[in-house]
C-alpha cells in the first residue's frame, strides 16, 4: 500500500513534469498549457455526459427490481476520472480518459467488481439479525442471533416463481 500511494503523490507528479518540460521544449509553453486546459474541458464534458448515462441505467435496472452493481462502479470510475482529467498532465488525462470512455470503462467496471465484496445488512427481526454477501454474483444469506450461533441457507422469491408462468402437467393417477 504504501508503495502505491509513493507512485501516487512522489512519482507521478516527478514524470508529469518531466512530461510537460518535453512537450513545451517540442511545440511551446503556451501550447502545452492550451492543451491541458481543452483536455480539462473535454473530459469534463465527457463525464458529464457519461455519468448521466451510468445514471439512467442504474436507475432502470433498480425500477426492474435488479441492483445496479455495474453501474455503481461504473459511477465510482467516473467519479475518479474527473478527478484525473481536471488535474493538470498528460498522464493523469491519458487515465482519466482511460476510465471514462464509454468502451473501456465497463471493462474496468467488471474486473473491478470480481474483486470486491459487498455487505449488506438487510434487516433485523426479534433477537437475530440478517446479512447479504456477495461474492462475484454468487449471494449467501446469513441470520445471526444474538446468542452467536450462525444460521446459513438459501431462499426462493415466491413472487419470482409465482410469476411464471404455470405448465398445466397431467393429472396424477
Amino acid at each position: 500500500m504504501f508503495g502505491k500511494l509513493f507512485i501516487l503523490f512522489a512519482i507521478l507528479p516527478i514524470a508529469e513534469i518531466a512530461l510537460f518540460v518535453n512537450v513545451g521544449e517540442q511545440i511551446g509553453g503556451w501550447n502545452t498549457v492550451a492543451i491541458v486546459i481543452v483536455t480539462a474541458f473535454i473530459g469534463a464534458y465527457l463525464v458529464r455526459q457519461q455519468g448521466i448515462s451510468t445514471l439512467m441505467q442504474a436507475q432502470a435496472k433498480m425500477q426492474s427490481g435488479v441492483m445496479p452493481g455495474q453501474e455503481m462502479a461504473e459511477g465510482l470510475l467516473l467519479v475518479i476520472a474527473g478527478v484525473l482529467l481536471v488535474t493538470p498532465g498528460f498522464i493523469t488525462d491519458a487515465l482519466g480518459f482511460a476510465l471514462s470512455l464509454p468502451f473501456t470503462r465497463p471493462l474496468i467496471a467488471k474486473s473491478l467488481l470480481k474483486k470486491m465484496t459487498v455487505n449488506v445488512v438487510s434487516g433485523q427481526a426479534g433477537n437475530s439479525s440478517y446479512s447479504q454477501t456477495t461474492y462475484s454474483n454468487r449471494t449467501q444469506w446469513q441470520e445471526t442471533q444474538q446468542d452467536g450461533d450462525v444460521i446459513e441457507g438459501e431462499y426462493v422469491d415466491k413472487d419470482e416463481v409465482e410469476s411464471r408462468p404455470k405448465i398445466d402437467s397431467p393429472p396424477d393417477r
